[in-house]
């Protein structure tokens, strides 16, 4: 419970949890960057191979086109699960914000003395919040190794 607290002391209080809104708000950044990077080469290879199909006409591919369609198929595969690791991680620092919003919000109410004795609310909604920052961090780092592998796969065409 607050006792004794001074409204500075209980708005710098309420501002720790602003910090991660912050640092969530850089991640989701750099993931809404991601996202819309995948995006874009999906179209691409998408595009790229309703032309390889279109030029075609009922003749046979040939063992380069064979081997091109085939590593589209692979990347624009392994791209639908990387744009899905790159939703969960957006997802949970979205989520993650809302938290520190209600961790903030709870501390005000505290401080008023609309809700007595809720620290431990408070504790739990701001460790949650942790939590799913680092879920999403563990996302973010599986969707980067994921990248590196369909560069092996473009990389691999050639060799």
């Amino acid at each position: 419970m607050i006792e004794n607290i001074s409204i500075v002391q209980a708005i710098q209080l309420m501002l720790a949890p602003g910090i991660m809104i912050s640092a969530c708000g850089l991640l989701l950044l750099g993931m809404n960057n991601k996202y819309s990077l995948i995006v874009n080469r999906i179209r691409l290879l998408n595009e790229e191979r309703r032309k390889l199909f279109k030029g075609t006409n009922d003749k046979e591919f040939d063992y380069n086109e064979n081997i091109r369609i085939e590593s589209v198929s692979l990347q624009l595969s392994a791209l639908d699960f990387r744009v899905k690791l790159v939703r969960n991680a957006v997802l949970s620092y979205t989520v993650a914000v809302a938290f520190f919003v209600l961790t903030s919000l709870f501390i005000g109410v505290q401080y008023f003395e609309v809700l007595k004795n809720i620290n431990h609310l408070i504790t739990i909604i701001f460790l949650a919040g942790m939590i799913l920052v680092l879920i999403g961090v563990t996302f973010a780092a599986y969707e980067s190794i994921k990248g590196y592998e369909i560069i092996h796969l473009e990389v691999g065409i050639d060799e």
